[in-house]
């Protein structure tokens, strides 16, 4: 069974849909990405399939066993949070808030895994830095180390690489490769920076207000749409 499945559903900003029609679904293990223009839907969807916006027709399913607390978040950076004044250990121990229930201090088990995201992404030196003092690169991995604190099953990530140069953005796609293959995390990242789309996920889906494509990356460079917009480039 799918980890998550649309059924013709549709999600929109006071009664106005921003995207419509959407049928896909995401298996355990999948890297998904959403690509299509600015203003196509991408960061509608990915705030839909959080549970933050709700349909205004169809609907989303989950797997029964898929818990909300197994599920990552990173979102599209504001100018604000470029300034966060907390240590890089503040704000991947952050990360755990939506899995602590009710206590209301941090436990030990919080700290470690905070710890071992860090060290998982290579920012353990960075620990004691203030967050608002790293470059877009080092910020980018705090908040995936942030994000991988409640990301047991599922990675959701709203346009993860705007603003950074190539070679960041390279790296960056690594980080995320590494951890869909080899730590079996679903990833569901929205993008519109196509080819890095095309070199790295499994499936691709592309909107522009509606679902122009849904399958495998391979299928997707073989089709109309994917011709159209990739001038037939391959995946190597």
């Amino acid at each position: 069974m799918a980890l998550i499945s649309c059924r013709d559903a549709s999600f929109g900003y006071g009664g106005s849909m921003a995207v419509k029609g959407l049928n896909f679904e995401v298996g355990s293990g999948n890297y998904l990405c959403v690509v299509g223009e600015n203003g196509s839907g991408k960061s509608t969807l990915i705030k839909g399939l959080l549970g933050l916006k709700k349909t205004m027709e169809g609907c989303v399913l989950t797997d029964e066993n898929l818990k909300a607390a197994e599920t990552g978040y990173l979102p599209q950076q504001t100018a604000i949070q470029k300034d966060f004044p907390a240590s890089v250990f503040e704000v991947v121990l952050s990360g755990r808030l939506s899995i602590r229930g009710l206590s209301p201090f941090f436990s030990r088990k919080d700290k470690a895994a905070a710890r071992e995201n860090m060290e998982r992404l290579g920012i353990e030196a960075l620990r004691n830095h203030c967050y608002r003092e790293l470059s877009g690169g080092q910020q980018r991995r705090v908040l995936l180390a942030r994000a991988l604190c409640a990301a047991q099953r599922v990675l959701l990530l709203d346009e993860p690489v705007a603003g950074l140069d190539p070679m960041v953005m390279q790296e960056f796609y690594r980080l995320i490769e590494n951890l869909n293959r080899n730590s079996g995390i679903t990833v569901i990242m929205a993008s519109h920076d196509i080819p890095g789309a095309v070199r790295y996920a499994s499936h691709i889906l592309h909107l522009k207000t509606k679902q122009l494509f849904f399958g495998t990356t391979a299928d997707y460079l073989n089709s109309a749409v994917g011709k159209a917009y990739t001038g037939g480039m391959s995946r190597d």
